[in-house]
């Protein structure tokens, strides 16, 4: 599977909720997982090439696109928050569609 974070500059934030997306992707049992982080401006265009977008609630609406590409876009309150990751992973049922 393969999974991108964004958030406003691509740096800082998305590189934690990419580390804490990873750590509650293993906690639900996933394995294989290629991650990548970035700016929402590069997300936009490159977002629909991966499986599964983690962003910041603000940024939700931004990845209509990729959505129609068949991207599942996870909107994230706290990234750093596993549980909350955890519980949006569930509610998406990405265990059914990628392990």
């Amino acid at each position: 599977m393969k999974m991108l974070t964004a958030c406003a500059n691509g740096s800082g934030t998305s590189l934690m909720m990419m580390r804490t997306a990873e750590k509650a992707l293993k906690q639900c049992g996933f394995k294989n997982v290629q991650s990548s982080h970035c700016s929402v401006s590069e997300a936009k265009g490159t977002a629909k090439n991966y499986d599964v977008v983690f962003t910041s609630v603000a940024f939700n609406n931004m990845f209509d696109d990729a959505r129609a590409n068949g991207a599942i876009v996870l909107p994230i309150k706290n990234p750093m928050s596993v549980p909350e990751i955890v519980k949006a992973i569930e509610d998406a049922d990405l265990k059914s569609k990628f392990n």
